[in-house]
């Protein structure tokens, strides 16, 4: 995976195993970013898809609770595919990526950890809009 820009990462999360379960645990140093917002995607219908959109400034950490789904990435350039499908590894998306979720299993669940709380104005919901606004920068 390389994104030329490299807006995109792979970061392990802290995992302790022990006989009776394992336990990860995300905290600010695992992420570079002050964590302002976690929400979780679950029960997306077969064949549906989430994300379709970029942000300009805010940045998120996804995780694979459960289950598997693709991240399709775009830096206006180059598009890449992520497969997301181990609770102790996140895909760290920085600001000015396309995002779009796809082919999530049967009970899986996206976790977003995110740098800021919801501001629709930091959203680019257009493709079009979203290459213009890579080029201007």
């Amino acid at each position: 995976m390389k994104m030329s820009n490299n807006g995109v990462q792979i970061i392990s999360i802290p995992k302790i195993e022990e006989r009776r379960g394992n336990l990860s645990v995300i905290e600010n140093d695992t992420v570079p970013f002050d964590i302002k917002r976690v929400y979780y995607l679950y029960d997306v219908p077969t064949g549906s898809e989430r994300g379709g959109h970029a942000h300009k400034d805010l940045q998120q950490f996804l995780v694979a609770l459960s289950g598997s789904f693709d991240v399709v990435l775009n830096d206006g350039k180059e598009e890449t595919i992520v497969t997301l499908n181990k609770p102790y590894e996140g895909l760290l998306i920085k600001s000015g990526i396309w995002r779009e979720l796809r082919n999530f299993s049967s009970g899986s669940i996206c976790l977003v950890v995110a740098s800021e709380v919801y501001i629709e104005e930091d959203y680019i919901r257009d493709f079009d809009e979203f290459v213009e606004y890579v080029n201007r920068r």
